[in-house]
């Protein structure tokens, strides 16, 4: 996997809780819809893709660039998608807990022994 696709692997999979299967495949069609480039341009993506990619700016993970062109007095818009790199390398790195029990073993004892008291009874 290539650097970009790795860790939008690893985001994808931190911020979504997915599989490796599926975040691998998911990374690598955003990966397609970039092609190396920084933008892709929202006119040449199809309403799937552009589906996604809301989907994809609630989370953060892109961002969408606005120009407005002026051609023969008339105002034109152009929308950019951009990958939110910074979001995407923090969530790549973010420790993942592996054991989700951990929570109920730093509870202290005395929790765990009034709660039993109330529920005995």
């Amino acid at each position: 996997m290539r650097g970009v696709t790795k860790l939008l692997f690893k985001a994808f999979k931190n911020r979504f809780d997915m599989s490796d299967e599926d975040a691998k495949k998911l990374a690598r069609i955003i990966s397609n819809i970039f092609r190396n480039a920084d933008e892709v341009d929202d006119a040449s993506i199809d309403k799937y893709v552009r589906s996604l990619l809301y989907d994809l700016q609630n989370e953060r993970l892109v961002k969408v660039r606005r120009e407005e062109i002026k051609k023969k007095n008339r105002l034109f818009r152009k929308y950019y998608w951009y990958l939110n790199m910074e979001v995407i390398k923090r969530e790549a790195n973010k420790r993942v807990d592996d054991d989700p029990g951990r929570i109920y073993r730093m509870l202290a004892k005395r929790v765990w022994l009034s709660r039993g008291s109330r529920f005995n009874s």
